[in-house]
This record gives C-alpha cells, sequence and structure tokens, in this order.
C-alpha cells in the first residue's frame, strides 16, 4: 500500500489541488446566490447583457 501512495503520489496532489478548487468555485457559486447575486452575470453593464433576462427576472 505504501509503494502504491508513493509511486502515485503527485496524482494524489494533484487531483486534491483540483477538487480545492472545484469545491471552492461551487462555495463562491452558493454564497452569490444566497446573496442574491447573480451568478452567471458578472459583466456590470447588464443592461446590454444578453443573458440580462435570464439573470434578473422581474
Amino acid at each position: 500500500m505504501l509503494a502504491w501512495l508513493l509511486n502515485n503520489i503527485w496524482t494524489i496532489i494533484i487531483c486534491t489541488v483540483l477538487i480545492g478548487i472545484v469545491a471552492a468555485i461551487i462555495i463562491s457559486m452558493v454564497r452569490k446566490k444566497k446573496q442574491g447575486k447573480s451568478v452567471v452575470c458578472n459583466c456590470g453593464n447588464c443592461k446590454n447583457c444578453a443573458m440580462h433576462s435570464s439573470c434578473h427576472k422581474q
């Protein structure tokens, strides 16, 4: 078991880092949604945004 861990240590490290990045992105999206902010729209000029009707419902 230890030999397998040592042979695959870089794969394990890279996978752990990638899982952490994906988790941070998902947590950020959930927090934005809870605050009432749009998850898809970050353009700053929502009047001219193509996604205006879907992220800012009346």
